[in-house]
């Protein structure tokens, strides 16, 4: 028989308060304080999967129109990526959402304010991430990806 791991003496508990952290949650986003569905919930990871591909065709839009001016920033795949970056900073500081992602009806949300702005700094890290590490791919047990933990970040339906 397993034994109760407190006494009547420890008083009432909070009833998530003991439970396992590495246990999975109900769904994606619950331990963020997500819905689990609709307006606000944690976007799917093939939701998010078809935002970055539209941003790739966005940015590649904007490599030919580059590319056909001058060549001084380089090859074709350098200038992708640097148009890539810039799209994502600028649109995320100003809009919380990428191109794609406002196309696939996502957007990019702090967890640790909700309301609050995304901000350049973050959008920058968030950038920089995924540029040079490809988080986007790499994600944890709510299907976040690396960039997102690391800039406090979550891409939510709306």
């Amino acid at each position: 028989m397993a034994r109760d791991k407190h006494s009547w003496l420890d008083g009432p508990q909070i009833p998530a308060e003991n439970e396992d952290p590495l246990a999975p949650a109900k769904w994606p986003g619950e331990r963020l304080g997500l819905p689990e569905e609709g307006y606000g919930a944690l976007a799917s990871v093939m939701r998010r999967v078809g935002g970055i591909a539209l941003d790739w065709v966005v940015a590649m839009l904007a490599t030919v129109i580059v590319t056909s001016m001058t060549d001084a920033l380089g090859g074709f795949a350098t200038v992708e990526l640097l148009m890539f970056f810039i799209i994502s900073v600028i649109s995320v500081t100003l809009f919380a959402r990428t191109p794609g992602q406002a196309m696939m009806r996502m957007g990019v949300a702090r967890i640790d304010r909700p309301g609050q702005r995304v901000g350049f700094v973050r959008a920058l890290v968030r950038a920089v991430l995924a540029v040079f590490i490809f988080p986007p791919v790499l994600v944890d047990s709510d299907g976040r990806g690396l960039h997102d933990r690391v800039t406090g970040t979550a891409v939510i339906l709306g």
